[in-house]
């Protein structure tokens, strides 16, 4: 069993990195540093720190809600929350102490 954190970033799909979504952006950019496993969600809807609610079923599909979600070593967080900082993104997260593993491993 390993030890390290669940890293929930939360974001708009309108929102833009390098031309391409920022929840997408950063499932990429961990994938490319060697980061083992990541996911991107959708919300059906959801409300951020300004607000202003946000839908799926609004006809701005680009209002979505979306969540990437790592479970992580300690050192691997480090280095991702580092990579952030050097790309100058600033996005909403919440970083909880977590077990993790494999349910076939000793």
């Amino acid at each position: 069993m390993n030890r390290g954190f669940q890293i929930s970033f939360f974001t708009e799909q309108s929102r833009r990195k390098d031309g391409r979504p920022m929840g997408s952006w950063i499932l990429e950019t961990a994938r490319s540093m060697g980061i083992p496993g990541g996911s991107l969600f959708s919300a059906a809807e959801g409300y951020g720190r300004d607000g202003w609610l946000r839908s799926a079923s609004f006809f701005e599909s680009g209002q979505t809600c979306v969540e990437v979600r790592f479970a992580l070593s300690e050192k691997d967080a480090e280095r991702l929350f580092s990579r952030l900082r050097e790309e100058g993104v600033d996005v909403f997260f919440v970083r909880i102490p977590i077990e993790f593993g494999m349910t076939g491993e000793p």
